[in-house]
């Protein structure tokens, strides 16, 4: 039997959650758990439950609560553990049961790993315990006096374990990654001064030292408004470090010096000057969960971030494809922020809706990013062609990372592609792009099973993995490692913190439609899949949902005997399908062989049935209306 006190109170028999719902028999068995293996004295219980207003029979009352949860640990076969004493009750529960105790472990281990100077152990440890945490302590238990001292001493120690864990996440060089985190700390305590100096560090050593001066300044409004007070002395030595910082590229690129000539020839314009006061933009999305692609990512990394020698060498081009869901934009996030110190001139972000019905003019996404880059509205020349040559020019004196997310075509991204050896270029697209020279194209597909569970605990935390692991895989398999489909699941699950996992697997298994199933506020893959459907034309829409009557794999002869068609024509239509990502291809000694992907399939199979459904809706009611037709000239008449 398990006691869970690191957030919503639980206690779990048989995976299931036993403890009771009405408030103060709760309040009574929270109060046992954190005083576990010692008595709790009559008063006390009595203090907690009423105050300083018991009711006279509040001696009766508690022990009509100490009779009910007692029932509730017999049925369970464990009602000795709830124990009578002269001068109170006492839970007779093993530390190990506690997930506390696990907490407090975890955290002596991680200060004993880190005075011994592996700040990376320490770091992972302080990271584990924190991920135990399903909320705030005993969010769901009112607190009296007792209680509410409780409380109060568990989220400090869980404070001060996350000011551990970020102090060891500094020291082992993790700035980038904690840049996210840290910026949501400095909004929900906008007076603590060490998670403002920890994000002034991290924003530093990122090569955004203009981010971590602006910290600064708004640190110190908040402590003149709200205390009258000045930063402390720690945080001024930060900021007047900061200010004197030494910055050779910055004063390099100021000074006019050691500028990329460009790498190919573009038409000439009156080129506006570029702003020379202007900061570095770092326009990227906040790195989400991430899990697995390790090879994708080196390969990745390697080739966007890989010095270039010749001045006349091409910018470097890499496009991520891939079915929709399977993480396109999350690996290019995840590696552009891996990358982002190796771009000193900056980094720019646009999503290009390539996927929707309103796929961005590319005039439109460049006039952006002169805007970023700190052009003037009236400097930017009209043209597209101008304004591509303008784009090219800059970027080419500068050094920038660029990061196209869902593109539509070839045609689209081509005017946005700068030039030179220092600049670089990853783009999505569910879709294969041809006619991008020297491109490396990275085609990614569902994860491992190993991956899929590593992400599912990054969202619900790595403490319920291991305690469910069974279910755990088996929501995997149910998701088909498809990353968005575990995001979304992983999301309801974290916000349903005593959900069974095998039981969310085996409701998404026995559904008959699974699809609806995987959506979670802004999260949904079946859109994904509709505007992925929408691009293909009618026949090659058609095929796909007729696809779904095939076995799991299948032979170009096959998809040709089921439409009738002749196998060139076939063949055709699948190689469409496939370059939209719907549909894999693998080959077996020599032959090829086509398969749909489970959710996709699932998806066709949906798109089938409802065709048929409106077909079937449509001869019925033509069928009426031309039964009624005759009636109704007989009236007439």
């Amino acid at each position: 039997m398990q006691f869970r006190l690191l957030g919503s109170f639980e206690v779990i028999h048989s995976s299931a959650n036993i403890a009771p719902t009405a408030p103060k028999p709760r309040q009574v068995i929270a109060l046992l758990a954190l005083r576990r293996n010692s008595v709790v004295r009559t008063a006390e219980l009595i203090d907690e439950l009423w105050e300083d207003d018991p009711p006279v029979s509040a001696m009766t009352t508690l022990q009509t609560y100490i009779y009910k949860l007692r029932k509730i640990f017999q049925e369970c076969g464990a009602g000795e553990i709830l124990q009578t004493r002269p001068a109170g009750y006492m839970l007779t529960v093993p530390d190990e049961n506690v997930d506390l105790h696990w907490f407090e472990q975890a955290i002596k281990e991680g200060r004993a790993i880190l005075d011994r100077g592996d700040p990376v152990r320490a770091g992972e440890i302080l990271a584990d315990a924190l991920a135990m945490w399903r909320g705030p302590a005993l969010v769901d238990v009112i607190a009296g006096n007792l209680l509410s001292a409780y409380v109060a001493r568990l989220e400090e120690v869980r404070f001060r374990a996350l000011e551990l864990r970020i102090e060891t996440d500094l020291r082992v060089g993790r700035h980038l990654e904690l840049i996210g985190e840290l910026k949501s700390l400095a909004v929900r305590y906008p007076l603590h001064e060490g998670f403002h100096m920890s994000l002034m560090t991290a924003l530093h050593h990122s090569g955004r030292r203009y981010e971590a001066l602006d910290v600064y300044q708004t640190l110190r409004h908040n402590l003149v408004e709200q205390l009258g007070l000045e930063p402390g002395r720690e945080v001024q030595q930060l900021h007047q470090a900061l200010l004197s910082a030494d910055q050779p590229a910055a004063a390099e690129f100021e000074s006019g010096a050691g500028l990329v000539p460009m790498a190919v020839d573009v038409p000439a314009v009156d080129e506006p000057d570029v702003p020379e006061k202007a900061e570095a933009p770092a326009r990227l999305p906040e790195d989400t969960e991430f899990a697995g692609r390790g090879s994708e990512m080196e390969k990745l990394c390697q080739t966007v971030a890989a010095p270039r020698r010749e001045s006349r060498e091409a910018g470097r081009i890499s496009v991520i494809n891939g079915m929709p869901g399977v993480g396109k934009t999350a690996l290019a996030v995840h590696a552009a922020h891996r990358i982002r110190p190796a771009f000193g001139g900056g980094l720019l972000y646009a999503d290009l809706k390539g996927s929707s019905d309103a796929a961005r003019d590319p005039a439109e996404v460049i006039h952006s990013f002169l805007r970023a880059l700190g052009f003037p509205r009236d400097q930017i020349p009209e043209a597209l062609q101008d304004r591509s040559s303008l784009l090219c020019s800059v970027a080419a004196r500068r050094g920038l990372l660029l990061v196209l997310d869902d593109a539509a075509s070839a045609a689209q991204v081509r005017p946005l592609l700068p030039a030179g050896p220092q600049c670089a270029v990853i783009i999505t697209s569910r879709r294969k792009l041809e006619g991008l020279a020297s491109a490396l194209n990275i085609v990614i597909d569902v994860l491992d099973r190993a991956d899929g569970i590593e992400l599912l605990a990054r969202i619900i935390g790595h403490p319920r993995i291991c305690r469910e692991r069974d279910g755990a895989e088996m929501l995997v398999e149910a998701c088909d490692s498809l990353p968005l489909a575990l995001s979304c699941i992983g999301n309801r699950l974290a916000a349903m913190p005593g959900y069974p996992l095998a039981r969310m697997a085996k409701e998404l298994t026995r559904s008959r439609q699974r699809l609806p199933e995987m959506q979670f506020g802004d999260l949904d893959l079946r859109s994904r899949f509709d505007s992925s459907y929408e691009r293909l034309g009618d026949q090659e829409q058609a095929v796909f949902v007729l696809l779904s009557t095939l076995p799991s794999e299948f032979t170009a002869d096959a998809a040709a005997d089921l439409l009738g068609w002749e196998v060139p024509e076939s063949r055709r239509a699948l190689d469409h399908i496939l370059n939209h990502h719907l549909l894999r291809c693998v080959q077996d000694n020599g032959t090829v062989r086509y398969m749909l992907p489970k959710l996709a399939r699932m998806y066709a199979r949906e798109r089938l049935t409802t065709s048929i459904q409106a077909r079937d809706n449509q001869a019925t009611a033509h069928q009426r209306s031309t039964h009624l037709r005759p009636a109704a000239s007989s009236l007439e008449a």
